[in-house]
């Protein structure tokens, strides 16, 4: 952890004058944040399966990874938007956040596309029934769903993908250049090489047939 020399001590200070570093952005940039979907923003989010759920609250912040078919974020209306919440490791911080703070950040990523759709909001937990029934994916009904009332809603360039090759094939990462989430969890919590193997078959299947 001290290849750098201490370097984080050594960059700690305050933060430069933002302005003098950037220039200021292009009206067209500005133009391109709007308050509600429009058309372009709605055909994005029908094809949407992904995108990264940012909040917070007074003891920290989350970033929550979010996926589902096609047009899993369902627009009620130009300015709200509604998404199942499946089970996870129930630890539910997302929406203990929301409880406490209603502020959300969606950035919705599309393989293959170069561009970022990026959404700022209010959040609230339901469970009406109605809405529920709405969301609905293979059979399985969700205990309650997050429905967002928006602030702005903008398109993001996409250098960044290109930054990483992310969706380039060699980009792949392969299993075994990394430990396994069995070994992970069995490191931390002082198991065996053994456990360790049961873990990551029982981790393997619940990635693909325990989804919902």
């Amino acid at each position: 952890m001290e290849a750098n020399g201490g370097l984080a001590e050594r960059v700690a200070g305050p933060a430069p004058a933002l302005d003098a570093l950037y220039t200021q952005p292009d009206a067209r940039i500005l133009n391109g944040v709007k308050p509600e979907l429009t058309p372009f923003h709605s055909a994005y989010l029908q094809i949407a399966t992904f995108f990264v759920l940012a909040t917070g609250r007074g003891c920290g912040l989350d970033a929550s990874p979010r996926g589902g078919p096609p047009g899993f974020v369902r627009a009620l209306d130009p300015r709200t938007l509604a998404f199942a919440d499946w089970r996870g490791n129930n630890r539910i911080e997302s929406m203990r956040n929301l409880v406490e703070d209603d502020r959300l950040g969606m950035l919705f990523l599309f393989p293959g596309l170069e561009v970022f759709l990026r959404i700022n909001g209010r959040g609230r937990i339901s469970a009406a029934p109605e809405l529920l029934q709405c969301l609905v994916e293979s059979g399985h009904e969700p205990k309650s769903a997050i429905v967002v009332s928006i602030d702005e809603v903008l398109f993001h360039c996409g250098k960044a993908v290109n930054r990483a090759r992310l969706w380039e094939p060699s980009s792949q990462v392969e299993r075994d250049k990394v430990p396994s989430m069995g070994q992970v969890v069995a490191g931390l919590n002082a198991l065996g090489p053994e456990q360790a193997a049961a873990i990551d078959t029982r981790y393997d299947d619940a990635m693909r047939n325990n989804l919902y």
